[in-house]
């Protein structure tokens, strides 16, 4: 007894157009183990100054790092507004 399993995607139909072939992707190939790339020391080296210029950034990991500095700029633009406000009503007197 034979049995005819016909599989629906598949069938003789030609296609109206051919999809175009795919692209491969490039590899990435794994940086060397034994020594840091140099986009690697650079960002350790933004990672440090920026920890220096956050208050209470000393010691933070990267993500936290970057976090605290975005609340830190958000601070200083709200801190900056009020100056200026407080220079309008002060120029006006």
């Amino acid at each position: 007894m034979r049995m005819s399993i016909r599989c629906k995607t598949f069938s003789n139909k030609p296609k109206p157009f051919p999809s175009p072939p795919r692209k491969r992707r490039p590899t990435r190939q794994a940086p060397p183990s034994s020594s840091l790339t140099t986009r690697d020391l650079t960002v350790r080296m933004k990672v440090k100054k920026l920890q220096k210029l956050v208050p209470g950034g000393q010691g933070l990991q990267p993500d936290r790092l970057l976090l605290r500095a975005a609340d830190y700029i958000l601070h200083l633009r709200s801190q900056v507004n009020v100056l200026q406000a407080l220079s309008k009503i002060y120029d006006h007197i």
